[in-house]
């Protein structure tokens, strides 16, 4: 049943908070973890339906994840060292957790059949499939959407592949199958995109090495037939969750937040970037480094933001972000153009429609050209209205912040899918004075 739940006109959001840890990179640990030879402690993963889909599919697999205290354990198999799943590897509604455990099934001689929820189901797997068939994954039946029957092989080929779109995803699909291969396997990204894989792969001790060409390409290369050893990782805090108190805090008035040790990698800082060319009051402290990763407090205070143009190439280091930087667009002054946003059409949703008809539903002005999102703001939102998700959790997050700097309250139809990435959202938000219910 569809659980609605409204959001209403909040006093300041003030406070210091943690966000629970990245979800990417959350993934990765796990993954590598399971690849590695020992046992691997991972603290601050993030304990959402999303990453727990990964761990119960490295479980399947025969790499133990077990909870010790507030961190999980992972006893590694090495790369090779997987054995034949018991039965379906259902990954819910996580396209990481599917797409990247299409590389790991591709250096391995075993039918593997994946699955998903009805949205999962539905979401294109054709970007993943063409590199590893090309290295020499065996797809039956022609399909390009879960649930899929697959069979790798000992025998994967090295690749070198250019990616005709920026994805971290199917970059991270294609590294992870390259740690099976014989030599060296190469990705060649036209625009730079989340490189938490090559910095994990690093971390548990694969060769990587990383070159920006002359063209400004950028090609990512790991060597095969590797040895990954088990590891300690602390996960930061995610930034596409903080994104969400970051909005809360710039539109209700008189807000003074910080929200501490969140991931400030610079392939996912574009969403901080673009509100301080909007004019956000936002700044960074006590910046160090966690496994490869940089690392800080953000301090917010509400801000008065103007309209701006967001260009394409920032896309990549800030995806997640858009329908809550659309929101905060309706409440900026003047008109913020968001470009090249054609990876939202294959999210959760169709993200790019979601959010031009929450926006609407809302009173805000704002059209789709193309790959392009135009937000009309006139520095107040009315509010007032009723948005759909489309089983989006971030379509569901981001119109509730909405609603606490609205006229009016805003209701969502449904809230039941927050648990996938952020099932920490509601009372962390409300402990800070968010007004929601």
């Amino acid at each position: 049943m569809p659980q609605p739940l409204t959001a209403r006109r909040s006093a300041p959001i003030s406070g210091r908070v943690k966000v629970p840890g990245d979800k990417s990179i959350s993934h990765r640990a796990l993954i590598l973890a399971g690849l590695a030879i020992g046992r691997t402690r991972i603290e601050g993963l993030l304990e959402a339906d999303d990453v727990m889909v990964t761990a119960r599919a490295m479980q399947a697999l025969g790499a133990a994840v077990s909870r010790s205290g507030a961190a999980f354990e992972v006893l590694g198999q090495g790369v090779g060292g997987l054995a034949r799943a018991d039965g379906v590897l259902d990954f819910g509604n996580s396209g990481t957790a599917s797409r990247l455990m299409l590389g790991v099934l591709a250096g391995y001689p075993m039918r593997v059949v994946l699955t998903g929820d009805a949205s999962l189901c539905r979401r294109p797997m054709s970007r993943v499939l063409k590199p590893l068939a090309e290295m020499g994954l065996m797809v039956e039946g022609n399909k390009d959407t879960l649930p899929l029957t697959v069979e790798g092989t000992q025998d994967l080929l090295p690749i070198v592949y250019e990616l005709p779109v920026p994805s971290a995803q199917v970059k991270s699909a294609i590294l992870l199958a390259g740690l099976h291969a014989p030599g060296r396997t190469t990705v060649i990204e036209p625009l730079p995109t989340r490189d938490h894989t090559e910095r994990m792969l690093r971390f548990f001790g694969a060769e990587v090495d990383v070159k920006t060409r002359e063209d400004g390409t950028r090609a990512v290369t790991v060597g095969g037939n590797a040895e990954l050893t088990g590891a300690h990782v602390v996960v930061p805090g995610d930034p596409s969750s903080a994104a969400f108190l970051v909005a809360a805090a710039l539109v209700c008035p008189g807000s003074d937040l910080v929200i501490e040790n969140v991931l400030l990698n610079p392939t996912r800082t574009g969403f901080f970037e673009t509100l301080r060319d909007m004019g956000a009051d936002i700044e960074i402290l006590r910046q160090h480094e966690e496994a490869g990763e940089p690392i800080g407090d953000l301090h917010i205070r509400s801000s008065d933001l103007k309209g701006v143009r967001v260009p394409p190439e920032r896309a990549p280091s800030m995806i997640d972000e858009y329908p809550m930087l659309a929101a905060l667009a309706a409440f900026a002054h003047g008109e913020t153009r968001m470009e090249g946003l054609a990876e939202l059409k294959v999210k959760e949703s169709d993200r790019l429609a979601a959010t031009a008809a929450g926006l609407a539903a809302c009173g805000v002005e704002a059209h789709i050209e193309g790959d392009d999102l135009i937000v009309s703001g006139t520095g107040t939102v009315q509010g007032g209205g009723l948005v759909e998700t489309q089983m989006d959790h971030r379509i569901a997050m981001a119109f509730l912040t909405l609603g606490l700097g609205a006229e009016e309250p805003v209701t969502v139809d449904d809230i039941g899918m927050i648990a996938t990435s952020f099932p920490a959202f509601l009372p962390l938000m409300s402990g800070l004075g968010a007004q929601l219910g």
